[in-house]
């Protein structure tokens, strides 16, 4: 794995740790290894290197917002006054209880913000607490009705593959060279 400040480059290894923290990133670092081919510490090493470059975020468990009572979902387009505070504004909004992501965007709207409440009731408090805010001329609220797909994965295919060529290691050359 090599880094640039441009764009990282990753190997197929980095490619498969990272597919795999995607789907459950408790599971231990040694299943990781025996399913790519490495050692743990190996696994450990690239994982380091990969939050080092800011490839890696965070770790979360994602949950069931319905299973938490929040069962209304919206998606509010916020329009405001002036393009130079969109930024002050983006971090405000961000605060903003029940409010799950806040994209700047274009067309219509200024910021985009996806909301999962508990109720109408609760979706209208977020709404006036929104149009309260300094800078927000006009708001528009779309409610989800329902929602066939919601994924937090990132698809991984697209990325470069770096020159050099990781070799997988077997349990083989190690037993040979303990031969010798």
């Amino acid at each position: 794995m090599k880094f640039s400040r441009i764009a990282p480059e990753f190997d197929a290894l980095d490619r498969q740790i990272l597919e795999l923290l995607q789907q459950n990133c408790k599971q231990p670092l040694a299943a990781i290894g025996e399913k790519i081919g490495l050692s743990a510490p190996s696994v450990v090493e690239r994982i380091h290197k990969l939050e080092e470059a800011g490839v890696i975020t965070e770790y979360v468990a994602v949950l069931d917002a319905a299973k938490l009572g929040k069962n209304v979902a919206a998606f509010i387009g916020v329009c405001t006054e002036q393009p130079r505070a969109t930024g002050s504004l983006e971090r405000r909004v961000a605060q903003v209880e029940d409010v799950l992501e806040c994209h700047h965007v274009t067309g219509a709207f200024t910021l985009m913000l996806k909301v999962k409440t508990q109720s109408t009731a609760s979706l209208e408090n977020v709404i006036q607490t929104i149009r309260s805010l300094e800078g927000v001329t006009r708001t528009e609220t779309n409610v989800v009705l329902s929602t066939y797909a919601e994924h937090q994965k990132i698809t991984l295919h697209h990325l470069q593959q770096s020159d050099s060529r990781p070799v997988r290691r077997s349990g083989g050359s190690r037993n040979r060279r303990a031969a010798k």
